[in-house]
């Protein structure tokens, strides 16, 4: 219980929070689309297609090497260390056999989640979850955690562990603009 209370509260803080660079003294101005320079060598650092699931399911000693490691390898290097959190995590995968809302088993599930990637549906509904679709894309208003959270503790049918299945942050806190840039005009 103490892990799960940890894991939530984890879950929580990434969920309202956000990291910030200090180098903001640093600043340059942005030049013209005529001077970039994209020669060089480049290293990626972080990346998140499902926010929260590389918090919770990276060891903490895991996050670096995950973080940087190309997408197509992430399932081979780290599925297993998932599936281990997973079912010492959610109730809802405690047994062998368990499955989730989307008919898949702790290590199917965490194939999904180990590879690091937005899927995306060209031809149909773009949204994480709308009752029908599942992790087809993301709308801004995508209710991301608390479908994270149906999958890893909901079980079979989104009933287990209601207690663990929702963030209970259901909308954005103003609304998404109906025209680009669509995100939510600023404080």
């Amino acid at each position: 219980m103490k892990t799960i209370k940890i894991v939530m509260t984890a879950l929580l803080v990434s969920a309202v929070s956000f990291n910030c660079s200090s180098d903001d003294d640093n600043f340059t101005t942005t030049p013209t689309p005529t001077t970039l320079d994209f020669s060089g060598t480049y290293n990626q650092a972080d990346q998140m297609g499902r926010p929260a699931v590389n918090t919770v399911f990276v060891s903490s000693g895991s996050k670096d090497g995950f973080n940087t490691t190309i997408p197509s390898e992430q399932n081979a290097a780290f599925q297993g260390m998932f599936q281990a959190n997973l079912m010492g995590l959610s109730p809802a995968f405690a047994n062998p056999g368990d499955m989730n809302a989307l008919g898949q088993d702790a290590a199917a599930f965490t194939g999904l989640l180990a590879t690091d990637v937005l899927n995306v549906s060209l031809d149909g509904t773009t949204t994480f979850y709308d009752g029908t679709n599942v992790l087809t894309g993301r709308a801004l208003a995508d209710d991301v955690i608390t479908v994270e959270l149906l999958l890893i503790f909901g079980g079979e049918d989104f009933t287990e562990n209601p207690a663990l299945s929702n963030d209970n942050v259901n909308a954005n806190d103003k609304p998404f603009l109906a025209s680009f840039p669509y995100l939510a005009s600023a404080w």
